[in-house]
């Protein structure tokens, strides 16, 4: 499978588990500045039930476990793509007939 493929698969696995687990979310979100820095907080409160929860977290782990895999594939890919010399244009094959080579 090419690594642009398994981008996509994973993509589409990531996206519809936080897409299911978002949808069907019912909970808070705060975020509160202070100063100095250390004050500052952000709290989350997401709660999801029933059959998005248990399709939404496998989907989930599942596109994010591709997207490792990919990246690894891709970069084994760049490191092992092989080396071939470039083709040189044949201009016997091009030159039109009653043209002459060079002696």
């Amino acid at each position: 499978m090419k690594t642009r493929r398994l981008l996509i698969v994973s993509f589409l696995f990531l996206a519809s588990g936080i897409g299911l687990i978002a949808g069907y979310c019912s909970g808070t979100a705060g975020f509160s500045a202070g100063y100095p820095l250390s004050g500052t907080s952000i709290k989350l409160d997401i709660t999801t039930v029933g059959l998005p929860a248990l399709t939404g977290v496998p989907l989930t782990v599942i596109g994010l476990v591709l997207l490792i895999f990919s990246v690894i594939a891709s970069i084994i890919g760049e490191i092992r793509a092989p080396r071939t010399k470039p083709k040189r244009p044949d201009y016997e094959a091009l030159a039109e007939p009653g043209e002459t080579s060079l002696p």
